[in-house]
């Protein structure tokens, strides 16, 4: 399995890199948008600004959207989650799309979300993988999404509950860092990734 990492230039990716590899996968870190593509999952990794990714994703931003919406598994974390909806209050650009709706700031006293947090699961719309009871969390704006069928997952950050987890036919957007989740959370990300064949299937 190719499993592509587009980096956008911000952050060290050692520890997603370290997460994500297992027999079987042959993992690239790609900078080009549009040699991100060519895999057989691509991964957005969560480091970094709206804006500034957003801007180096858009030389490839259509045929990414494309690429996906065509049936390319791909799992968002973090800011790669974010970058799965319209738009960001947290910098310019347009992200992919894929899911209809806007990431905002935190509505919460203590912001940036730093920390453990539980991962409460949707029951309307279930991963084939098991889902982590808690999970580390490290934002300070969440997504908004116009649909709430999108939600595997929910969190919640003193009164502001938002989506932990999100499913756009063949996309996965976690908001936690699963590679920083202890056992649990690799053991989950690693899971997600060996079933990502069998989305393209899934009804």
């Amino acid at each position: 399995m190719r499993v592509n990492v587009f980096d956008y230039g911000a952050g060290n990716l050692h520890s997603l890199a370290k997460a994500l590899t297992s027999p079987g996968v042959e993992l690239v870190v790609e900078t080009d948008p549009m040699r991100a593509i060519d895999a057989d999952v691509l991964v957005l990794p969560g480091v970094g600004a709206f804006g500034a990714a957003a801007e180096r994703l858009a030389p490839g931003r259509d045929a990414m959207r494309d690429a996906i919406l065509g049936g390319l598994p791909l799992i968002g974390i973090c800011l790669g989650m974010q970058l799965l909806f319209e738009a960001s209050d947290e910098g310019e650009g347009e992200g992919l799309g894929v899911i209809a709706g806007r990431v905002t700031g935190l509505r919460a006293s203590r912001v940036p979300h730093i920390g453990w947090n539980t991962i409460e699961p949707r029951g309307a719309r279930e991963l084939p993988v098991a889902l982590p009871a808690m999970a580390y969390f490290a934002n300070g704006f969440a997504c908004r999404p116009a649909f709430e069928p999108v939600v595997a997952a929910w969190t919640t950050h003193e009164t502001d509950r938002f989506p932990a987890i999100v499913q756009a036919g063949t996309a996965v957007g976690v908001q936690f860092h699963p590679e920083k989740s202890s056992t649990a959370g690799v053991r989950f990300l690693r899971e997600l990734l060996a079933s990502a064949p069998t989305w393209r299937s899934a009804p």
